[in-house]
């Protein structure tokens, strides 16, 4: 019998390593959340303590959080990102954000939304679409419960997002001057990248950067 525990245990020993290595960055991205606190992020307009890290996943407890933004500022970028939210679920991603004023208006808001339950919504509040700037293209949410998959790239004036693997974004940013008046964060070129509070709990991981 011992004979054969050993047996059994010896390959355990190698699943740490590959743990490790399934965590791992993407070639040319770095990391925007350890895992294990939130160093290299401040929370901006909001209470700290909506705030946390539990089981390797950085999440937010509801309303009241405002944004947590990043410490770096980006200009052209790669951001890839997943998050998971509960029926009717809120939330954004902030590109190109100062540290003033409404993040969705002084810079731009990447929407995060349950869109199953949301009802009476307007073309441009949809998940990833530019908040009250550009609708997307497809609906590709998972239900609620489930993780979704976020990639965002924004180059010069071009800002592109993909859903699940579905790009529901490709706009020229000059084609929507006529919104700078309400959206000022359109005519910038760097900023910070955020995470918004809204109603319910949001839970984000795998979280990614690479400057272009």
């Amino acid at each position: 019998m011992r004979r054969l525990a050993f047996a059994l245990v010896t390959p355990l020993l190698f699943l740490p390593a590959a743990r490790a290595e399934d965590k791992a960055a993407p070639k040319g991205f770095t990391a925007l959340f350890n895992g294990k606190d939130l160093a290299g992020w401040k929370v901006f307009a909001g209470k700290e303590d909506a705030w946390g890290v539990e089981d390797g996943l950085l999440y937010v407890k509801g309303g009241g959080g405002g944004w947590l933004m990043t410490e770096k500022q980006y200009g052209d970028f790669e951001l890839r990102l997943e998050y998971r939210m509960g029926k009717m679920g809120n939330s954004g991603v902030a590109v190109r954000a100062p540290l003033e004023g409404n993040p969705a208006y002084q810079g731009m808001e990447i929407q995060l939304l349950d869109d199953r339950n949301w009802t009476g919504l307007k073309p441009t509040q949809f998940c990833g679409s530019i908040y009250d700037v550009v609708g997307p293209s497809k609906h590709v949410t998972n239900p609620p419960g489930e993780w979704n998959k976020m990639r965002i790239v924004a180059k010069g004036r071009n800002i592109t997002i993909e859903l699940n693997g579905t790009e529901t974004i490709n706009a020229n940013l000059d084609d929507y001057k006529a919104k700078a008046k309400d959206h000022p964060g359109l005519l910038r070129d760097q900023g910070h990248l955020g995470l918004q509070s809204y109603n319910i709990r949001v839970d984000f991981r795998n979280m990614y950067v690479k400057p272009l």
